[in-house]
C-alpha cells in the first residue's frame, strides 16, 4: 500500500513538471540570505547585494550565468551555475506540451518570483514573450527552479535555486524592477556556429547572436523589440559599428573553419541534459529520485548525453560506417600466400604462422574540467553531506587469433589494466 502511495506521488510530481502547485505556504525559505560564500565572491569582484543583475543561460553546454552591474553601469559575470536538467532538443519553444525550453529574450519582475514553488523556489521566465506569440506559439509556466526535473524547463538543484532566488530578491529589494533572461541554444562561437550551420533553426539563432553580440560588445541590458516577426535590438551608431564588426570577424573564423574540415553535424538528444558534473551522479540513480537531487525525469538517455549526426552538404544525415565495423575489418586474418606459379611442390607441409603475440591495453582516463576547476558535491545538491561514487573502467581482454591446427599453441593470456577514478560533482564556477 505504502509502495503504490509513493508511486503515485511521483507520478504527480512528474505530471506537473514545471507547474508550480504552491505545496509549500508559509515556509520562509524564500528568506534565507545570501550565502556567505557568494557574498564574499561580490566583494572580491567589486560588487554588493544591491546591484542589479542578469541572466544568461545555454543549453547545450547546461549551465546558467549570473552578472550583476556594478557601478559603471557595466556587466559583470558574478558566478556560473551547472544545469542539473533541461528538457527537448536544440531550439525555440513553440507550443504547450513539446518539452522544449524557450530561446530567446525576456524579461522576469518581481512577481514572476514565486516562493511557494512546488520545487523549493522558483520564477517564472516570462515566455511567452512578443517574439513568441507573434509566431502564434503557446504555452508557459517556463520555470528555473530547484529539483532535477524538467518539462520545458531549467532545473537547478535546490541549493543553487536558492542562491539565484536571494540573489534576484535583494536586487529587486534595492530597486530593480525587472531583469533580463537570455536564453541559447549553446554559447554564440565561431565553431558552434560551424558546426550548427545547416540547421533549420540557423537564421533564428544567428538572429539571437545579434543580441549576444550586442551585450559581448556593450556589456549592457540589450534594448530589445520584436518588427516582421525578428528581434531588433536597439543601439547607437558607435555600438552598431563595433558589433557589425564583431560578427564580421565571427563570420571569417566560421568560413575558416569550414575550409578546415569542420563537419555540419545535429545534436539528437532523448530529452534534453545534463551538466556534465552531474552526468556520473544522475547514471547511478536506480528509480525516479535521489536522496540529494529529488525527482529525477526521465533518467534514461542522460549518462551518454546527446548523440552527434552527421550532415551532409544538403543538410541530409549522413550513412556512415560504423566505428565497430572498421574495428572489426582491421581484424581480419591475412590471406595464406598463393604458391608461385613454377615452384616444385614441397613434401614438407607449409608451416603454420605464428600466433599473434597478446598485447596489453591500458585504460587511462584524463581528469575532466570540471573535476579540476571545481570543488565537492555538496555545495551542488543540497545541504546534506555528500558520498562521492567511485567508478572502475576495466578493459576487456583481447583473444589472440587461433593457430593452424597442426601447431595448437596455446595463446598466452592478456592482461587487464584497471583506471581507477573517483567520481566527484562539480560546484558553481566563478
Amino acid at each position: 500500500m505504502l509502495k503504490r502511495i509513493a508511486l503515485a506521488a511521483s507520478l504527480a510530481l512528474a505530471l506537473a513538471a514545471c507547474q508550480d502547485e504552491n505545496l509549500a505556504r508559509g515556509s520562509t525559505r524564500h528568506l534565507v540570505p545570501i550565502p556567505p560564500a557568494a557574498m564574499a565572491l561580490m566583494s572580491a569582484k567589486g560588487m554588493t547585494k544591491d546591484d542589479p543583475i542578469l541572466i544568461r543561460a545555454y543549453k547545450k553546454e547546461s549551465e546558467l550565468e549570473v552578472w550583476k552591474r556594478g557601478s559603471n553601469g557595466k556587466y559583470a559575470l558574478l558566478k556560473t551555475y551547472p544545469i542539473c536538467r533541461w528538457s527537448g532538443q536544440l531550439g525555440p519553444k513553440t507550443r504547450e506540451g513539446d518539452r522544449q525550453v524557450p530561446e530567446g529574450f525576456y524579461t522576469v519582475t518581481p512577481a514572476q518570483m514565486n516562493p511557494n514553488s512546488a520545487y523549493y523556489l522558483s520564477f517564472d521566465t516570462g515566455y511567452p514573450n512578443v517574439y513568441d506569440r507573434s509566431l502564434g506559439r503557446n504555452g508557459g509556466d517556463i520555470m528555473v527552479h530547484g529539483s532535477c526535473t524538467s518539462r520545458g524547463c531549467f532545473a537547478m538543484t535546490d541549493q543553487n535555486v536558492a542562491e539565484i532566488y536571494a540573489i534576484a530578491r535583494e536586487a529587486f529589494a534595492s530597486g530593480q524592477r525587472a531583469f533580463q533572461f537570455q536564453s541559447y541554444p549553446f554559447r554564440m562561437t565561431a565553431e558552434n556556429l560551424a558546426k550548427h550551420r545547416l540547421d533549420p533553426n540557423i537564421a533564428f539563432w544567428k538572429n539571437l547572436k545579434e543580441g549576444s553580440d550586442t551585450f559581448e560588445v556593450t556589456k549592457e541590458e540589450v534594448q530589445v523589440a520584436v518588427t516582421n516577426k525578428r528581434y531588433q535590438f536597439g543601439k547607437d551608431a558607435s555600438v552598431a559599428e563595433a558589433v557589425m564588426q564583431k560578427q564580421s570577424q565571427d563570420e571569417k573564423e566560421v568560413a575558416d573553419l569550414v575550409a578546415r574540415g569542420t563537419k555540419p553535424i545535429k545534436l539528437v538528444y532523448n530529452d534534453g541534459d545534463t551538466h556534465e558534473s552531474f552526468r556520473t551522479a544522475l547514471a547511478n540513480v536506480t528509480g525516479v529520485s535521489d536522496p540529494k537531487l529529488g525527482y529525477v525525469s526521465r533518467i534514461e538517455g542522460i549518462s551518454s548525453g546527446p548523440q552527434q549526426v552527421a550532415l551532409d552538404d544538403s543538410g541530409r544525415e549522413k550513412i556512415e560506417t560504423p566505428t565497430t565495423a572498421l574495428a572489426f575489418a582491421s581484424m581480419k586474418e591475412v590471406p595464406a600466400e598463393a604458391p608461385q606459379p613454377k615452384a616444385v611442390a614441397s613434401a614438407q607441409p607449409a608451416a603454420a604462422p605464428a600466433p599473434a603475440a597478446a598485447t596489453t591495453t591500458s585504460a587511462s582516463q584524463e581528469t575532466p574540467f570540471y573535476k579540476k576547476m571545481f570543488g565537492g558535491v555538496a555545495d551542488l545538491f543540497s545541504t546534506s553531506s555528500s558520498q562521492p561514487a567511485a567508478e572502475t573502467a576495466q578493459a576487456a581482454p583481447t583473444t589472440a587469433p587461433t593457430a593452424a591446427p597442426a601447431a595448437k599453441i596455446p595463446a598466452k593470456p592478456q592482461k587487464r589494466a584497471e583506471a581507477i577514478s573517483g567520481v566527484k560533482v562539480a560546484q558553481v564556477r566563478n
